[in-house]
């Protein structure tokens, strides 16, 4: 597991099958896996393929789910290595949701996260997230 922020850690999918419990809240985004996750957390899981371009309706669902959710605690976003999928949607996240910059953000994931590997598309992906989420758009269930 690795810290990006004090409130979004991502992790590979071990680190989703046992959580430690200073975890609330777990987004799987690996489309391979399926778990039965903890009693304690708030789950879901938004299917991303692996390697396969950023889908900016499946982002803009995980920013959805995630918004309300990691202000309040430790939320862990997995995939299979915690490498790829998770980091572009905590990315995504933090581009969409507090407004910070692409390339501030793609530093701050480098640095945090040894390895890491954001999807094809990515930068393209967020910015059409961006643009749905000014024009209102609810199109995508929370």
């Amino acid at each position: 597991m690795h810290l990006i922020t004090d409130n979004l850690l991502v992790g590979s999918i071990g680190d989703a099958q046992e959580p430690p419990e200073v975890i609330g809240t777990l987004l799987l985004v690996a489309e391979e896996f399926l778990i039965t996750p903890a009693a304690w957390l708030d789950y879901h899981q938004v299917p991303f393929r692996e390697f396969a371009k950023a889908d900016p309706l499946k982002l803009m669902e995980a920013i959805q789910w995630l918004e309300p959710r990691a202000p309040k605690g430790r939320t862990l976003v997995c995939c299979r290595a915690g490498m790829g999928r998770s980091v572009s949607v905590v990315m995504a996240y933090l581009c969409c949701v507090e407004g910070r910059t692409y390339d501030d953000v793609l530093k701050l994931v480098m640095a945090r996260r040894p390895g890491a590997m954001p999807l094809p598309n990515l930068q393209v992906a967020i910015e059409q997230v961006r643009q749905l989420r000014r024009a209102g758009n609810s199109a995508v269930p929370r």
